[in-house]
C-alpha cells in the first residue's frame, strides 16, 4: 500500500478532536474519494496526512515508513503533493513563476516537468506570463494542481478541487483529476460533490463526525441505500 492511515485521532486545538480513530488506505495508482457532511473531518484528514494538523493517536505511513507528524517540506521531498482548497496560488506571481515555486528544490527539471503538466493542462502552456491573480477560480485550480505536480509526486492530496466552480468548470476539474491519476499518481481527493466523486473514484470513504463510517468501491457507495439516504440524498439517485 502507498498511504495507510491507522486509527488516527487529530485536531487543531488541545482537547478537541476532529478525527476520531479514522483509518484509510490508498494502494498504488488508486483514486480515493472522501465524502461526508460538512464538519465530518474530510479536509482535516488530508491535512493530518500532510503534517499540517497534529496527530495525537494512531499512525500514518507512506510505503510502510511512518510519516506521522512529519513536516510538509519533508513530505514533498518524499513524493507527496497537496493542493488546498483556498489560497492555493501566489496571485502576484505569473503562472510560470508559480510553477517554478513548485519545483524550487529541483530547478534543473523545470522544463521537463513543464512539458508534463502542460500536457494535462494545455491552456496553461499558452499563458505562462499571465499573473495568477487575474485568473478565474477554475484556472487557479489548474495552476495549483500543476504546481503540486512539478515535483513528480507519487501521491497527491486534493482538497475540494471543484469547490466554487461552475457546473462546466466542475466537470473539467474532475476530468483533470482523472487524467492526473491515469498518469500514475496515486490520488486522494476530498469532495463535496459526492455523486461525481464516487463516479470517478476507485474506492471511497464516507466520513461522519471524524469516523470512517462507510468504505467501498465508488459504485458500491453510489448504490448503497444507507449512503444515499444519509449522505447523498437525491444526488445519489439517477
Amino acid at each position: 500500500m502507498v498511504v495507510h492511515v491507522d486509527r488516527v485521532t487529530a485536531g487543531y486545538v488541545p482537547g478537541v478532536n476532529i478525527l476520531n480513530e479514522c483509518s484509510l488506505t490508498a494502494r498504488a495508482g488508486e483514486l480515493i474519494g472522501i465524502i461526508g457532511p460538512n464538519g465530518a473531518g474530510k479536509s482535516t484528514l488530508l491535512k493530518a496526512i500532510f503534517g499540517l494538523v497534529k496527530v495525537r493517536e494512531g499512525t500514518i505511513s507512506l510505503y510502510g515508513d511512518e510519516i506521522t507528524n512529519l513536516k510538509a517540506n519533508k513530505l514533498v521531498a518524499k513524493g507527496v503533493g497537496f493542493v488546498p482548497q483556498t489560497n492555493n496560488v501566489f496571485p502576484t506571481l505569473t503562472i510560470q513563476e508559480n510553477l517554478e515555486m513548485g519545483i524550487f528544490l529541483k530547478p534543473k527539471e523545470f522544463q521537463h516537468r513543464l512539458e508534463f503538466v502542460t500536457g494535462i493542462f494545455p491552456e496553461l502552456g499558452k499563458r505562462l506570463p499571465q499573473r495568477a491573480g487575474s485568473l478565474s477560480g477554475g484556472e487557479r485550480q489548474m495552476v495549483a494542481m500543476s504546481r503540486a505536480l512539478m515535483m513528480s509526486p507519487e501521491v497527491i492530496l486534493l482538497d475540494e478541487p471543484s469547490a466554487g466552480l461552475s457546473p462546466v468548470r466542475q466537470d473539467e476539474a474532475f476530468i483533470r483529476v482523472k487524467e492526473i491519476n491515469k498518469a500514475g499518481v496515486t490520488t486522494i481527493m476530498v469532495e463535496q460533490n459526492a455523486r461525481r466523486c464516487l463516479q470517478i473514484c476507485d474506492r471511497g470513504y464516507v466520513l461522519d463526525q471524524g469516523h470512517d463510517a462507510y468504505e467501498g468501491s465508488g459504485r458500491e457507495l453510489l448504490n448503497d441505500p444507507k449512503v444515499i439516504g444519509l449522505y447523498l440524498g437525491t444526488l445519489g439517485q439517477d
